[in-house]
């Protein structure tokens, strides 16, 4: 059986923006280890919602990423996430 390859897309650098860096770091990473680093970041300061998993309650930096929103789903997340990465 073939194995299968990383999606080169996923594996690419991409660069965050000052709000995104402020959680994750200024240096370009691959869009896997962002989402990595994010998710440290919400487990280390304990902003996933007790009752609904896939919410997340953001402090201050997250609410620069999640355009002010207190609280959102981890789909919505990813989507606002994208929206802070330069192109």
């Amino acid at each position: 059986m073939a194995k299968r390859k990383p999606n080169a897309a996923f594996m690419k650098p991409v660069q965050p923006d000052e709000a995104l860096a402020a959680v994750v770091g200024s240096k370009p990473l691959p869009r896997t280890e962002l989402t990595k680093k994010l998710w440290d970041y919400i487990k280390k300061n304990k902003l996933q919602d007790s009752k609904v998993k896939t919410q997340i309650n953001a402090d201050d930096k997250l609410k620069a990423i999640f355009n002010g929103k207190k609280s959102v789903s981890m789909f919505e997340m990813t989507k606002l996430v994208s929206g802070h990465l330069k192109k």
